[in-house]
């Protein structure tokens, strides 16, 4: 696993906007980054989630921490919309954007893979990243070094039978990642990347694979030296890249 011993004011004067941000990794990503001096933005759908998220943030790191609950299964365009403006006003320019929210979906084959769950999983995982990055990224390119990036899985990399809907989504998210960050390479110093975290110790590797012995896999913890690499300065020639948190070393990343 990569080992980074970063700074405690790498992030400093930095926003960051996390997806998913009540649980898992999303959590993970968003107390680490406070506590290396970013403000963070935690969207979810529980309020009451995203809260106690706020409240362990803000006893570490005062006046660090904003929450927005947001159900992506539901947004509107107007729901984007609102969230632009708000963060306009709060923060100006947003220098991250962590998209970390998805649903998993039914494990079936495709002849049985229920119509409903397809549209829903297809509308969080891939509609709503669409829309949400598509409303920030005014605020993205008011930074002056502004990171995108897209949580994958291997799944989303090469096709696996049973992931359906989930795996689909992650082919989707993959592609919206080249199209934006071949948009962006010579107009924005906003840099757009892609990581696979791997297995790791979360409610979602628990639904999908229930007999696992949770203990094997990583914590989301783990994983922190990766994302504040990707998240930092050090990061500015990384662009346009499929990573894996597991094997990541940026000696070997090509650059933009």
């Amino acid at each position: 696993m990569f080992d980074y011993l970063a700074p405690a004011d790498l992030l400093e004067g930095k926003s960051i906007l996390i997806t998913g941000a009540s649980d898992g990794i999303g959590r993970a990503c968003a107390t680490c980054f406070a506590n290396h001096g970013a403000t963070v933005i935690l969207l979810g759908r529980s309020q009451g989630k995203l809260e106690a998220v706020y409240d362990e943030i803000e006893k570490q790191q005062p006046g660090k921490v904003i929450i927005h609950p947001l159900d992506f299964a539901t947004a509107q365009a107007d729901d984007y919309r609102v969230l632009a403006d708000s963060l306009g006003q709060q923060i100006g320019s947003l220098d991250g954007l962590l998209h970390n929210a998805a649903l998993l979906g039914a494990r079936n084959p495709i002849e049985f893979y229920p119509d409903q769950d397809w549209q829903q999983l297809m509308q969080v995982n891939v509609n709503a990243a669409f829309s949400l990055t598509k409303a920030l990224l005014p605020a993205l390119s008011n930074s002056v070094d502004a990171r995108l990036l897209f949580t994958s899985s291997s799944v989303g990399r090469v096709g696996r039978a049973y992931w359906g809907a989930y795996a689909v989504s992650k082919f989707a998210v993959e592609g919206l990642m080249q199209t934006l960050a071949d948009e962006l390479v010579n107009t924005s110093s906003i840099r757009v990347n892609s990581l696979n975290p791997g297995g790791t110790r979360t409610a979602m590797r628990r639904s999908a694979y229930p007999a696992e012995d949770p203990q094997t896999q990583p914590t989301a913890e783990s994983l922190m030296p990766v994302y504040l690499y990707l998240l930092s300065p050090a990061a500015q020639t990384i662009h346009g890249q499929a990573l894996n948190a597991r094997d990541f070393d940026p000696t070997t990343v090509m650059s933009d």
